[in-house]
């Protein structure tokens, strides 16, 4: 496995979000609107289940105007999404406690507590826990393109037990399906 480096990742990661995100000011309404969200919930209080983890969107694309789109995916059993591809959102990954393999092209990472990685949009990639306990992890796509959608589309469709192995399902949303998940 390739060691992974944090810095050039992690820069990499902030590069990705649009300039003018970072450096506008929220409108005062907007600022007012927009509460903290607490460790163990959801941007809009509902609760989600997505393949193998509970997840909470920590960040709504309306938030952003569609700049960013932010999730946190609690895992309990090992596996992750099938490989794909986005044709319009850079993805970045930040593991927040437990153990993750990430593929990223052709090259496969190990990702612990506090290590990140970037997928750029375009560049074909999988995620999984391979962990023994509970795992933890942040996923920010930017800019948010249609994530949100394709995220609550998939928890509608699959009842959350499962990610979607719909190739037209992905296309929708301006995503490409192109495998199997990592074998963990």
């Amino acid at each position: 496995m390739a060691n992974l480096k944090r810095r050039p990742f992690l820069g990499a990661a902030l590069a990705g979000i649009p300039f003018g995100l970072m450096s506008r000011p929220l409108p005062a309404s907007s600022a007012a609107k927009i509460p903290a969200v607490r460790n163990g919930e959801d941007r809009a209080g509902e609760r989600h289940t997505i393949g193998v983890s509970s997840t909470g969107f920590k960040v709504l694309t309306k938030d952003t105007d569609g700049g960013l789109f932010v999730i946190e995916h609690t895992n309990r059993a090992k596996g992750g999404p099938p490989r794909h591809l986005h044709h319009g959102e850079d993805e970045w990954f930040y593991a927040v406690e437990g153990r993750y393999v990430v593929e990223v092209a052709s090259e496969r990472y190990e990702v612990n507590a506090g290590d990140s990685i970037l997928a750029p949009r375009g560049v074909p990639h999988a995620w999984a826990f391979a962990g023994e306990t509970v795992g933890r992890m942040v996923i920010a796509f930017a800019p948010a393109g249609k994530m949100e959608a394709f995220f609550r589309d998939n928890e509608k469709r699959l009842k959350g037990s499962q990610y979607s192995n719909d190739a037209e399902m992905y296309r929708a949303y301006g995503l490409e399906l192109l495998g199997p998940p990592l074998e963990v």
